[in-house]
């Protein structure tokens, strides 16, 4: 199958997440020095920046070039969504031990599968039912890069503290972790409500 360049970015960022999901979990199955742990935790952190950037960057080319595809409207909010559930169950085996952490990403993880479900319901049943291909809006791109931010924040912040010799764990929260998850779970359950109305129209009860 023949893909332009931006599907080829989106596709190659599907391939990253799995790569990023192992690369975040084996200081957790493992018995590595706490310095290998850190060097692991920058790595995924490095690999899910850099996913993140192809995501800008591929929606960049598509309107630059006019080269947007039903196919890529498709596969890209996808590959948004791997990334983002994929490091979310990351964080949460890395905070297994810290309840309050594990609790707060528990609920923002539980929101944001929610919201993703209903909005990939809806776009199947438009798509199905009257050829539409609904691409994401601005409040569902703002959405996805509050998520990014929050789950950076998750991954980098410990190690910064940690390296200042600092213990957020009195807390239970580093202070930007908290800030940026409670903003994306707000804007998560925001875009859905307002993807849903909007595309309220689709969905015909007497079909």
């Amino acid at each position: 199958m023949n893909m332009n360049i931006q599907n080829k970015m989106t596709l190659m960022r599907l391939i990253m997440v799995p790569i990023f999901m192992v690369v975040m979990l084996l200081p957790v199955f493992t018995d590595f020095s706490p310095l290998a742990d850190t060097i692991l935790t920058l790595a995924g952190a490095v690999l899910f920046i850099a996913a993140s950037l192809t995501d800008m960057l591929d929606g960049k080319i598509a309107r630059k070039y006019n080269l947007v595809t039903d196919f890529g409207k498709f596969l890209d909010p996808l590959a948004d969504k791997f990334m983002v559930i994929g490091a979310m169950l990351c964080i949460l085996f890395t905070n297994a031990g810290n309840l309050k952490m594990f609790t707060l990403y528990f609920f923002a993880l539980v929101v944001v599968v929610f919201r993703e479900l209903a909005v990939t319901s809806i776009r199947l049943v438009a798509s199905s039912s009257g050829g539409v291909v609904i691409a994401a809006n601005m409040l569902g791109k703002l959405k996805t890069v509050t998520q990014i931010v929050a789950i950076c924040a998750a991954i980098i912040e410990p190690v910064i503290y940690s390296a200042l010799g600092v213990n957020v764990n009195v807390l239970g929260f580093a202070p930007l972790t908290l800030i940026t998850t409670v903003a994306m779970i707000y804007l998560t359950i925001h875009s859905g409500i307002n993807y849903i109305v909007g595309a309220w129209k689709y969905l015909d009860p007497q079909k």
